[in-house]
């Protein structure tokens, strides 16, 4: 391996804001540990093909969001040729209260990493791509050449996948969103992850009305070329009116795609569950939001942002252009 590719945590701090959570969360919190619904058994993951995606990315240095995150659903994923590739290295400037991934002074450098992401997404033969990566508040341009090299060498390497990706906020500066939606990426996610009233305690560092402009910005400067997407965890001590009033707010910043979820508490030191929302109430939300006008929604227990992620494209896809007709007869019938 290059020494390029070597990166180590200088310090690793623990995940903020768990010290406030039984005071912030009015105290009534899921014990760690305690038993799980029944809704949340899924196989273990050790298929051939499982196995034959973890030795690649081994080999190759590379990071996924699939493992670095704990997703529940690496195993079926994975045994359908799917993965999510975390660029960057696998250490995060900074500390969200409910993510698994490593916090502390990144040290990544490989220069050669968009090179290694494509290829490998070649070798795996991918139809859809999806690249994300740790929050790089280090870097000068915030990690916006990074995504742009991965995009450039996919499309040269596998013309044909779909590519989405992944980002942080960027600090809400615009010139590197910018960098990266002139590569046209088929979608452009950007999580907002939970309600505006927890921010202060699950996302330090960030800001709700931050991350939608960041998202109003990548689909004016994407327009038709750019799907917008974000994504929600339930769990945290939200209301049903919290999370709605969430999604409307994504709307108006111009979101097509909505993906909703269950938060998994990871260890000890992380925010505590407060409670575990019911598929059915999933199956709510996910109604109500197609009534606002998202193209395509995803909510359920296990559902994460990456999910499925080729099939919520095809369904906005298909969305968007039925919807075309009926919007150029209108002003051909008014015209009438």
């Amino acid at each position: 391996m290059s020494d390029l590719r070597i990166h180590q945590t200088r310090s690793r701090a623990n995940p903020g804001g768990v010290r406030d959570a039984a005071t912030a969360l009015g105290g009534e919190v899921i014990e760690f540990g305690a038993r799980k619904p029944k809704w949340f058994k899924v196989p273990a993951p050790g298929g051939e093909r499982y196995r034959e995606l973890r030795k690649l990315m081994d080999s190759e240095g590379l990071h996924t969001v699939c493992q670095e995150a704990a997703c529940p659903n690496i195993g079926e994923c994975w045994e359908t040729g799917s993965a999510t590739f975390m660029i960057l290295g696998d250490t995060c400037t900074r500390r969200c209260g409910f993510c698994n991934v490593k916090t502390g002074k990144p040290t990544h450098n490989d220069p050669l990493e968009p090179l290694r992401v494509a290829q490998s997404v070649k070798r795996m033969d991918l139809r859809h791509a999806v690249i994300t990566s740790v929050d790089r508040d280090d870097l000068p341009d915030l990690g916006a050449s990074a995504f742009v090299g991965v995009i450039r060498s996919i499309r040269r390497f596998s013309p044909g996948t779909k590519v989405e990706v992944l980002t942080p906020d960027f600090r809400g500066e615009e010139m590197p969103l910018a960098r990266v939606i002139a590569e046209r990426p088929d979608v452009f996610n950007h999580n907002v992850e939970t309600v505006p009233r927890l921010y202060p305690l699950a996302r330090r560092g960030s800001k709700f009305l931050r991350s939608c402009r960041v998202l109003r910005n990548a689909k004016e400067m994407g327009g038709e070329g750019v799907v917008t997407k974000s994504g929600l965890m339930t769990g945290l001590g939200e209301s049903r009116e919290e999370l709605l009033d969430t999604f409307g707010q994504l709307r108006e910043h111009g979101v097509q795609v909505l993906t909703v979820g269950q938060y998994l508490r990871p260890t000890r030191n992380h925010l505590p569950v407060v409670r575990y929302w019911h598929p059915d109430e999933f199956a709510d939300l996910e109604r109500e939001a197609y009534k606002m006008g998202f193209e395509a929604v995803a909510a359920g227990p296990l559902v994460r942002s990456s999910y499925f992620a080729e099939q919520t494209l095809e369904r906005a896809a298909a969305r968007e252009a039925a919807a075309r007709p009926a919007a150029a007869a209108a002003p051909a019938a008014a015209a009438g």
